[in-house]
C-alpha cells in the first residue's frame, strides 16, 4: 500500500478487528468492516467526480458518522480535509471555502440555511447534503485506490477560532497527526475495550485528534454526540459505559453544577481529559472528590494539538498543572529575548516537534511570524514551570494587562472568582483606567436565584488575590460569548462600553 497516511487506517483496522464497533451515533452502530466499506465507496465517488490528490474537501455540520467517513475518504484519495465550524455564518463559510480552495462540500441539514445563503457553494464541483449522502455511498462501488501519500503531505486545514481577526488555516500533515496520536497513546491508557465519548465538536482539533483518532487506531469505540448537552452526556455515559471523555472547562463545569452530578453513575469512567483553557483548581477537585481521574493537557491547533499532559498517576499530586512535555515533543518557556525562564517565572510557551504544523495555508507571512529563527512555534501562551518541570498555563499573552506597573493574568483572577458559590462562569478583561493604566473588569454568570455585588466580590477576593488583581468593575450577564469550540471570546467583552461611574 502506497498510502502511508491516515487514509490507510480504515482498511488496516478492518483487517485487524472487522467486527468491533467503531462508531455509535444514536441507535446506529458501525463496525470497522462496515466503516471501511462505506469509506471505500465514498472514495470511489469522489474520484468519479474528479476529486483527487491535493484537492480540498470540506465538511459542515455537527458530529455525525458522515464527518468521519468524509474525512477518511478524502484521505484515501490523497485529498486535504477541511472541517468547518457549523456555527459559522454564510460569509464566514464563504471565506474559509475560498481561502482553502475547497472543491467539494458535505453538509448536514442543520446548515442548509447557511449553504443556501452562501455565495461560494455554487462554484464548487461537488456539493452533497446529508440527505443524499446515503444514496451516494450505496450507489458507489467499493474502490481501493492506492494513491501515494507520504507523512509529510498535508492532511487537513483547521481554521483557528478567529478571535483576533480573520481565521488562519493551520495545516496539519499526516505525520503531525500520527505523531500526536502516538503522544496520546503514551499518555493515556487507551485499549481495545475503551469507549470514548466524543462530546466536543469534531471540527475542533482536540475532539478529532486527541479522542477520535487515538480511539480508532486502537480499534476501540467512539460514541458521537451531535451537540453538547449535560443530561445527554450523563445518559450516554451510563448507557454505553463510557470509559474516557474529553471536554473544555465549560463542559465539565456544566456537569459539576448539574443536580445529577452527585448521584450519576460514572463508575465506568477511567479518565476525564480537559484542555482548551486554564482550569480552576476548584473544578478539578470537584471531580477528584467523586473519585474520578481528571487529567489536564495543554496544546493548540498548530501542535495537532498535544504539547503537555498530566498523566493519571500524577493528577492528584499536581492539581491545576497542565503536565509536562509529551513524549515526542519539546516544550520550553522563555523570556522575550528567548532565554529560558527561572523556576516560577512567567514566560511564553514554545513548542517544537514532529506534531507541530509546518505553517498556515497559503500564508507565508503568518507562518514566518509564528516561528522563531531556530524553528520553535510561538504559542502566545504564558506559563510558569515549577521545580518538577510541570507547566501551569497562566494566560494568553494578549489577554494579560498591566495595572499600576504589575502584570495581571485574567485566568488567575477568573479561577479565584469561580470559587465563589454564586458564580457559574467568569471572564475577566483589562480596561483603560486613568490612574492605574488598566484595571480588571469581570463578567460573571450567576447560579439561579443568586446575586452578587462588586463589594461582595471584592471582599471575597481580598484574601485570595493581591489588591491590584481584584476587578474594579463587575457585570452580571446571562451568558458569555463563545467560539465554536466553546472558548470565551473576549474581544466583544472588551468592546462593551464602561459604566460612567465605578460601582
Amino acid at each position: 500500500m502506497r498510502n502511508l497516511g491516515l487514509g490507510s487506517w480504515p482498511a488496516r483496522r478492518a483487517a485487524i478487528s472487522p467486527d468491533r464497533v467503531a462508531l455509535i451515533f444514536g441507535d446506529r452502530s458501525t463496525t470497522y468492516a462496515t466503516l471501511h466499506d462505506r469509506v471505500s465507496r465514498l472514495a470511489g465517488r469522489l474520484l468519479a467526480a474528479g476529486i483527487g490528490a491535493g484537492d480540498r474537501v470540506a465538511y459542515l455540520g455537527p458530529n455525525h458518522p458522515a464527518f468521519v467517513e468524509t474525512m477518511f475518504a478524502t484521505y484515501v484519495v490523497g485529498g486535504i480535509f477541511v472541517p468547518l465550524n457549523f456555527r459559522l455564518t454564510a460569509p464566514e463559510v464563504d471565506y474559509q471555502l475560498g481561502d482553502s480552495g475547497a472543491r467539494a462540500l458535505v453538509y448536514g441539514p442543520e446548515c442548509a440555511a447557511t449553504v443556501s445563503a452562501s455565495e461560494r457553494v455554487s462554484f464548487l464541483d461537488l456539493v452533497v447534503p446529508l440527505a443524499a449522502f446515503e444514496k451516494m455511498i450505496s450507489d458507489g462501488e467499493p474502490a481501493a485506490p492506492d494513491v501515494p501519500v507520504t507523512l509529510d503531505q498535508p492532511a487537513c486545514i483547521l481554521y483557528t477560532s478567529g478571535t483576533t481577526g480573520r481565521p488562519k488555516g493551520a495545516v496539519l500533515t499526516h505525520g503531525n497527526v500520527v505523531w500526536n496520536t502516538y503522544n496520546v497513546l503514551v499518555c493515556v491508557d487507551v485499549t481495545g475495550d475503551t469507549v470514548t465519548l466524543t462530546s466536543a465538536p469534531l471540527f475542533h482539533v482536540a475532539a478529532l485528534n486527541q479522542c477520535l483518532l487515538p480511539t480508532f487506531l486502537k480499534g476501540a469505540c467512539s460514541v458521537l454526540m451531535p451537540a453538547w448537552d449535560v443530561d445527554a452526556c450523563f445518559d450516554l455515559i451510563e448507557r454505553h459505559r463510557v470509559t474516557w471523555m474529553f471536554g473544555v472547562t465549560t463542559m465539565f463545569a456544566g456537569l459539576a453544577q448539574s443536580p445529577r452530578f452527585r448521584d450519576a453513575d460514572l463508575s465506568s469512567v477511567r479518565n476525564m481529559m480537559v484542555g482548551g483553557s486554564a482550569v480552576p483548581s476548584a473544578l478539578i477537585r470537584s471531580y477528584q472528590d467523586r473519585g474520578l481521574t481528571f487529567c489536564q493537557g495543554y496544546g493548540m491547533t498548530e501542535t495537532a494539538p498535544g504539547a503537555t499532559f498530566l498523566e493519571a498517576p500524577e493528577s492528584s499530586a499536581h492539581v491545576g498543572s497542565a503536565g509536562v512535555p509529551v513524549m515526542f515533543t519539546d516544550v520550553r518557556c522563555v523570556r522575550p529575548d528567548l532565554t529560558g525562564t527561572a523556576v516560577g517565572e512567567p514566560g511564553e510557551v514554545q513548542v517544537r516537534g514532529p506534531n507541530v504544523s509546518p505553517g498556515y495555508w497559503r500564508d507565508p507571512r503568518a507562518t514566518a511570524q509564528a516561528f522563531t529563527e531556530d524553528g520553535w512555534l510561538r504559542t502566545g501562551d504564558i506559563a510558569v514551570v515549577d521545580e518538577a518541570g510541570h507547566y501551569r498555563i497562566v494566560d494568553r499573552l494578549k489577554d494579560m494587562f498591566v495595572s499600576g506597573g504589575e502584570n495581571v493574568y485574567p485566568a488567575e483572577v477568573e479561577a479565584a472568582i469561580f470559587e465563589h458559590p454564586a458564580v457559574l462562569e467568569a471572564a475577566v478583561v483589562g480596561v483603560p483606567d486613568e490612574k492605574w493604566g488598566e484595571v480588571g473588569r469581570a463578567f460573571v454568570v450567576l447560579a439561579p436565584s443568586a446575586s452578587l455585588s462588586l463589594a461582595e466580590l471584592s471582599d471575597f477576593l481580598g484574601t485570595r488575590l493581591a489588591r491590584y488583581k481584584i476587578p474594579k468593575y463587575l457585570d452580571v450577564v446571562e451568558s458569555l460569548p463563545r467560539t465554536g469550540s466553546n472558548k470565551v471570546r473576549k474581544a466583544p467583552l472588551r468592546e462593551m462600553p464602561l459604566p460612567r461611574v465605578v460601582p
